[in-house]
């Protein structure tokens, strides 16, 4: 009578399919993603050895190892020397990893990233005029207040900024749109951290940031959405000119 991991093992393989001859590793864990995501794995479950999947997959079990080492560094699947390969959690939970595989492992387009932003950026200050508690609502004019108070210090004022957007993020109230927006966001960090390049420039963006707090004050999802997008136009632009110039 087969074992209750044997038979998940036969579930995985049967629902993996092949790939074609020569297929990168990087395919091979999307592969395995799409499966994992399905939610029809439970988390815990043991994984078909190297040679199962390497066989299933119609591919070199290199390729596999290489996949699953991959896939174990973003906390997807947890590799226990002498037992075997597990899958982490549910299905929900491997989202932010898996959003950050995708787009780490395919081209990187700064320009679409920067464009995702803004929509996320704008849908969230919607959310959160309508979600947001007191205390959510006095932190990001804490934030705005430590903005306006960074004088010439960019590198203070980049961190409020980046505060008071995690903040906002928060009081959507929603994960997965949460979890998205984090992965886009840490993506472009390295060029946001450096985009405003003067007090001028801070200025304009303190004076939005006030807006979008000002509308979240109102409970007015339009004008938080409205005063988001004006953020965004300009912010963009900043950002746009910075990854072109890098």
């Amino acid at each position: 009578m087969p074992s209750e991991s044997d038979s998940s093992s036969e579930k995985i393989v049967g629902a993996l399919g092949t790939l074609s001859t020569g297929t990168p590793v990087s395919e091979v864990a999307r592969r395995l993603l799409d499966l994992f995501t399905t939610g029809s794995i439970e988390p815990g479950t043991r994984l078909p050895s190297e040679r199962q999947l390497a066989a299933s997959l119609a591919v070199g079990r290199s390729a596999v190892r290489e996949a699953l080492a991959a896939l174990e560094v973003l906390g997807i699947v947890d590799v226990r020397p002498g037992s075997g390969t597990y899958l982490r959690g549910e299905a929900s939970e491997l989202l932010p990893q898996t959003l950050r595989w995708g787009l780490l492992i395919g081209e990187k387009n700064s320009s679409e990233l920067i464009e995702l932003r803004a929509g996320l950026e704008i849908y969230v200050a919607r959310l959160a005029a309508t979600r947001a508690s007191d205390a959510a609502r006095a932190a990001l004019r804490a934030h705005v207040q430590e903005m306006r108070g960074a004088g010439t210090d960019l590198a203070a004022f980049a961190r409020a900024d980046l505060n008071f957007h995690l903040d906002l993020a928060e009081a959507a109230e929603n994960a997965t749109l949460h979890d998205l927006l984090h992965v886009v966001r840490s993506l472009l960090q390295v060029y946001a951290d450096r985009a405003v390049h003067s007090r001028e420039e801070a200025e304009v963006a303190v004076r939005e940031h006030e807006a979008v707090t000002e509308a979240l004050d109102a409970h007015d999802p339009d004008a938080a959405a409205s005063a988001m997008a004006a953020h965004m136009v300009t912010a963009g632009e900043r950002l746009a000119r910075f990854v072109e110039s890098d």
